[in-house]
């Protein structure tokens, strides 16, 4: 079967931006209702409960033998920054955007829905933005939840005293809500470059192959080719920066002051994108 679908942008020519920000809204609510009905959502689900599982018995464990591991809230503090880095952002939140938003018109490709959409009187760079938008709010919201409840568990062990302390009058409330900024950050950034990927590429997991390597070789380029991948920015936006010492080329985090603006940017450039291959894009089954 195949269907070729004309630009349904010319249905839309001259909304106004009233008309444009309901017509995204509309997508919006769309798109996240199939995040918790979606088949495709349990992977991103078990993704989130990961670290959640890990902690939770990193936190037993050391209730029942806090006084022979002598670990301290300080100490927890470095360990965290390391799991968060290693666990939830390399790792979970990575592959959680791959199967979130590759998929978002590749699945509907997949699931001959697409044409739809197309359909409907709205631009196609609305559509790609509201999808793009409830795609983002989906896995900050997801993964937010999965950091917040991770650095919760850090505290039981010592007891309500000293966590309310170190919560309130410490660094852990200005930590944990930089790593939820960070975790928001990922998703967006993330999210961006795969949600392109999903619409140019015929085989999407060989660019999200391509991009995991790259993000995984940051710590060994150059300054000059590290400012090229996501993670370098969202690394300096974590609390505690890692210490190198021997593995990786030593190189200065990017500060947030460029890191924010570096990653909204990345984002504006790959749905800008992602809106112009919208406009082209032909729906075409017998591919499929």
């Amino acid at each position: 079967m195949s269907a070729h679908v004309s630009n349904g942008s010319e249905l839309a020519d001259g909304p106004l931006v009233g008309a444009w920000w309901r017509q995204l809204l509309g997508v919006m609510r769309l798109e996240f209702h199939h995040y918790f009905r979606g088949r495709r959502a349990w992977g991103v689900w078990l993704l989130a409960l990961a670290p959640v599982l890990l902690l939770g018995a990193k936190a037993f464990v050391q209730m029942l033998f806090q006084e022979e591991m002598g670990l301290s809230l300080a100490s927890e503090e470095e360990v965290y920054a390391r799991l968060f880095e290693a666990l939830i952002l390399r790792l979970c939140i990575f592959f959680g955007c791959v199967i979130v938003f590759i998929n978002l018109f590749r699945g509907e490709m997949m699931d001959r829905t697409l044409h739809y959409y197309f359909l409907t009187p709205v631009r196609r760079d609305v559509i790609a933005a509201g999808k793009f938008a409830a795609g983002v709010l989906f896995t900050s919201l997801l993964f937010g939840g999965a950091t917040l409840i991770t650095r919760l568990l850090i505290y039981p062990p010592y007891g309500l005293a000293a966590a309310s302390e170190h919560f309130i009058s410490g660094p852990g409330l200005t930590n944990t809500l930089a790593y939820l900024g960070v975790t928001a950050l990922a998703c967006l950034g993330y999210g961006s470059v795969f949600l392109l990927a999903g619409m140019l590429a015929k085989n999407p997991i060989i660019p999200a192959l391509v991009v995991l390597w790259w993000e995984s070789l940051n710590i060994f380029l150059p300054p000059p080719l590290r400012q090229t991948s996501v993670i370098y920015y969202l690394s300096g936006l974590i609390p505690i920066p890692r210490d190198m010492g021997f593995i990786g080329i030593p190189v200065e985090p990017a500060p947030p002051i460029l890191a924010i603006p570096g990653l909204l940017g990345l984002a504006a450039v790959m749905l800008f994108f992602a809106g112009r291959r919208a406009h082209v894009m032909e729906v075409d089954y017998s591919g499929d």
